[in-house]
């Protein structure tokens, strides 16, 4: 899977359902490449398009429960390759990294408000 799939399915399971333009404003890809990208997840089976309810023009991408089962896998695995990882580290390093969560959760924070755009 490609990582802007990936990041898609990413952003779904934290943001819920999004327009098609939104996602491809997110991931940084043009709106023709992220409906040619829905569609592949789509035929895979790990998204799937729902009418919006409060307009009906507007179509939305959700979540399948297989996709949000590939996101949960996926970060599953991404934490256990983290906990080998550091448990090769010395004490001196684990110290260190600790120091670091505050100013990496802010780097987080601001990556998050980067991808979903201004708030409306």
């Amino acid at each position: 899977m490609s990582l802007t799939s990936a990041a898609t399915l990413a952003t779904l399971d934290r943001t819920g359902p999004r327009r098609i333009t939104d996602l491809a404003a997110v991931e940084g890809v043009t709106q023709p490449a992220m409906t040619a990208l829905v569609r592949v997840l789509e035929e895979s089976g790990l998204v799937e398009r729902r009418g919006d309810a409060s307009d009906k023009r507007v179509t939305l991408v959700c979540l399948t429960e297989a996709g949000a089962s590939y996101v949960r896998t996926r970060r599953q695995a991404g934490i256990h390759a983290f906990e080998r990882l550091i448990g090769e580290l010395t004490g001196d390093e684990v110290e260190a990294l600790v120091a670091a969560l505050p100013a990496l959760r802010h780097l987080a924070e601001l990556e998050n408000q980067d991808r979903e755009g201004p708030k409306q």
